[in-house]
């Protein structure tokens, strides 16, 4: 499963999802929204966003319990 974990370098709320993500042992890439017009338009108020290659997301705020249930879904 791919997984793209969408904020801004300068984001508190997203390192902390980050640390998470990584504590939980999921792979993910991490996209910097503000290198993007249509990202930051689309992103740009609810970040952090962990989205699945088939287009599920999950919206910040999330904690261990919510993220390992999305990473379990399927």
């Amino acid at each position: 499963m791919k997984l793209t974990l969408y904020g801004t370098s300068a984001c508190h709320l997203c390192e902390l999802a980050a640390a998470m993500l990584s504590s939980s042992g999921a792979a993910f890439r991490e996209v910097d929204i503000s290198d993007s017009d249509t990202l930051f338009q689309r992103y740009g108020l609810v970040i952090p966003v962990l989205r699945k290659e088939h287009g599920s997301e999950l919206h910040w705020p999330f904690n261990e319990d919510t993220l390992q249930a999305f990473l379990d879904e399927g």
